[in-house]
């Protein structure tokens, strides 16, 4: 009876093994070179920070390099006036975002999910490095007396970007004060 029953157990086996499917994480196409995939995203430039934040995001995604398309990668350049220019509190639906500072000096962080929501942030140096993972509110600030850039990868062609103050206080059609007044407790 033993050896029936073991038996029978090693054909189920056998049986439901052979519905196993392997699964290949790769993307659709090795590569994707579209015709203007030599656009210089004009990168070594330094862009001017005179608007209400003190900073300026020139990004290299999708949308200026068609052959990023399945390659789940993007860059940005992003440059800061100096004594305070902010790249303001945002999130990347769909995207890990690494940066590293090239000159100045940065004050970086994210606040990590509920219920804890807690502020993780330092502050960074040329050639320094921080990781914001995917979807959490993270921030950039020059602390420095002159201009800072830093270049971010990203971990999608297309990662989005959601700037929290534009999106609660500007959106079209307005947010109900009351909804505001309460969600900021003001």
């Amino acid at each position: 009876m033993k050896v029936a029953c073991l038996y029978l157990a090693f054909n189920l086996l056998i049986l439901a093994s052979s519905f196993a499917s392997a699964y290949d994480p790769s993307l659709l196409q090795d590569f994707c070179v579209a015709v203007n995939d030599t656009n210089n995203g004009g990168l070594n430039i330094p862009k001017r920070t005179s608007n209400s934040v003190g900073s300026v995001v020139t990004p290299v995604n999708i949308d200026q390099i068609p052959g990023l398309n399945t390659l789940s990668i993007s860059l940005v350049r992003i440059d800061y006036a100096p004594n305070g220019g902010l790249n303001p509190p945002h999130t990347h639906p769909r995207g890990t975002e690494i940066l590293v500072v090239l000159e100045g000096i940065l004050y970086v962080g994210f606040v990590t999910s509920n219920p804890d929501n807690r502020l993780i942030s330092k502050t960074l140096y040329p050639g320094d490095v921080l990781v914001f993972p995917i979807g959490l509110i993270h921030f950039q600030q020059n602390v420095g007396k002159i201009n800072a850039i830093a270049f971010a990868g990203l971990s999608s062609q297309n990662p989005g970007v959601i700037t929290i103050a534009n999106t609660v206080f500007g959106s079209n059609l307005p947010v109900n004060l009351d909804v505001l007044t309460t969600a900021f407790q003001l």
